[in-house]
């Protein structure tokens, strides 16, 4: 029996999957951990080194609500010289995961519906009812591709706002500019907010990254440093949108996360310098390796950024994959942690070829099992 002092908001929240599968991994020795949703390469040094001159400098205490100035003056320039949209403004977070909660509780009413794509990343439905929020779930199986006739057809008078990603976790599935271009004008026409979630916007392995804030002027763009530069635990990210809105979401973020981490941001600035391309180029390759890999066997549609993919179990439930290849010392997620269905399994490739290699090996044997 639940606590009677606890809100009845939590029954919005369970302890994820991704966590458990994490647990699990610390108890057992020389897993095949292919779970994890984070890069496998370190924080760069000259990101280390900022981080550390500006500890060192004394930069250890509050920094404005809004970020440090030379960090939100360097990415609004290069927001600018993307969008040029007159009224866009911009302001660092407590990470994206603060950026989505801020941008939830500043849009959304009790009663509100939220379109979501299935699959989606974990926190979206959990974070859309605290805000008092409902999902409305829009399928995308088998390929995850966005059918706006089926958009439109979601679309009522409660309607407020749709959560976009785009490379996709848990598929690694690139929208195509087309899709884009048309989820952007839809939502502008039908004045419905459109918070695009761009987390892995430097993983896009075969097209140029496209954001729908190239179409809609009024786009809220949620980004930042956590997988781009491996910096998962400084917790830094940004948000930009129409200048009304964000200032509602910095009073919140004031009486809530306060700030990013100072010395974080500091590190973020030189983050902003460093060259990733190798990094990107690696990851392609990696991309490249385990659908290869997996293509004779399983049936997966190719992820064209992220470093996820999304294989359909080749038998049984999900579920029940998941835990024999835990039995096998694999680790991969369910995919009903991330979708309605019970179908299929996601894979982290942020690891080395070796772990790679190995856990391929496993799938294979696993693949003719019943």
């Amino acid at each position: 029996m639940s606590h009677p002092w606890i809100a009845d908001r939590i029954q919005h929240f369970d302890s994820s999957g991704i966590r458990k599968v994490f647990d699990l991994a610390a108890t057992m020795t020389d897993p095949i951990n292919l779970s994890i949703g984070q890069p496998d390469f370190p924080v760069p040094e000259a990101v280390q080194e900022a981080a550390i001159k500006a500890i060192r400098e004394g930069k250890n205490g509050y920094s404005p609500t809004q970020g440090i100035a030379p960090l939100r003056d360097a990415l609004t320039d290069r927001v600018r010289s993307q969008y040029n949209h007159s009224t866009r403004q911009l302001f660092i977070t407590s990470g994206t995961s603060g950026g989505l909660v801020l941008a939830l509780m500043a849009l959304v009413n009790p009663g509100d519906e939220v379109i979501v794509f299935d699959p989606y990343f974990v926190m979206y439905k959990s974070l859309v009812g605290l805000a008092g929020g409902k999902c409305v779930m829009i399928d995308t199986y088998p390929d995850f591709r966005i059918d706006l006739e089926k958009v439109t057809a979601a679309i009522t008078p409660r309607t407020k706002a749709i959560l976009f990603n785009s490379p996709a976790n848990p598929t690694g599935v690139t929208a195509s500019a087309e899709e884009i271009r048309g989820l952007a004008q839809l939502a502008a026409e039908r004045n419905i907010a459109l918070i695009s979630d761009e987390i892995y916007s430097l993983f896009n392995y075969d097209e140029p990254f496209v954001s729908p804030a190239q179409f809609n002027p009024q786009t809220i763009v949620i980004d930042g440093f956590s997988k781009s530069h491996a910096m998962t635990g400084w917790r830094v990210g940004w948000i930009h949108g129409p200048g009304e809105v964000i200032q509602q979401m910095i009073k919140l973020q004031q009486y809530t996360f306060v700030c990013a981490p100072q010395p974080a941001q500091w590190a973020g600035l030189a983050a902003l310098e460093v060259d990733m391309r190798r990094e990107i180029d690696a990851y392609r390759r990696k991309r490249d390796r385990i659908v290869a890999g997996l293509r004779e066997h399983y049936e997966v549609s190719v992820p064209g950024g992220a470093f996820y993919v999304f294989p359909k179990a080749p038998w049984g439930t999900a579920d029940h994959f998941v835990h024999k290849a835990i039995e096998n010392k694999l680790l991969i997620i369910p995919g009903s942690i991330f979708s309605g269905r019970d179908t299929h399994f996601r894979i982290s490739y942020a690891a080395s070829d070796a772990t790679i290699d190995r856990g391929l090996e496993v799938l294979r044997r696993l693949a003719t099992r019943t």
